[in-house]
């Protein structure tokens, strides 16, 4: 009698184990029949998937984050915005939410709130390389404006010129040298 419980229990464990690993592979067809749909540029349709799905999972952060993905591919950065500033309410913990966040504010000129908001995805992950690498222009754009700003009040500062001329330089497009 032992045996047959054992293999009764046995089988219910694989049969439960196979059906979370079935619910799994269902989630992972929703992301990535998303994922397949946003690079493809086909955002509108992957921004219908994504709604559906938080319909009945609202509190899910990876359809959540792609969902502030694509809001910001379809020109719309004021809801990614908030997208990404609730998915940063909610999960503190994850640095990706504030990256995509400080990417939209330094989109929109707001570069002091890109520097905190990096700063914070940097607290939560230090080594999160996107996050230092966008740090870094962040404080470059910071500094462009400074010097701008210097060169307004004292025009007659001949080391403020090269130094705008570098931070300027950063961003210019490299032509790849000719073969």
């Amino acid at each position: 009698m032992k045996h047959a419980r054992s293999i009764v229990y046995t089988s219910l464990r694989w049969l439960t184990l196979l059906g979370a690993l079935t619910a799994l592979s269902g989630h992972a067809d929703e992301y990535a029949d998303t994922n397949q749909l946003v690079r493809a540029n086909k955002f509108t349709e992957a921004l219908a998937k994504v709604d559906s799905y938080l319909a009945s999972k609202p509190a899910d952060p990876q359809m959540r984050f792609l969902k502030g993905v694509i809001q910001r591919n379809l020109g719309k950065p004021a809801e990614a915005i908030n997208t990404f500033t609730l998915l940063t309410q909610d999960y503190p913990e994850l640095p990706e939410p504030y990256n995509n966040l400080a990417v939209l504010y330094a989109g929109q000129g707001q570069y002091d709130k890109a520097r905190v908001t990096l700063e914070m995805a940097i607290r939560t992950n230090p080594n999160y390389a996107t996050a230092h690498e966008n740090l870094g222009d962040v404080y470059v754009r910071l500094a462009s404006q400074s010097y701008n700003r210097a060169l307004l009040l004292d025009s007659g500062n001949t080391a403020i010129p090269p130094k705008l001329t570098l931070t300027l330089d950063v961003f210019k497009p490299k032509l790849a040298p000719k073969k």
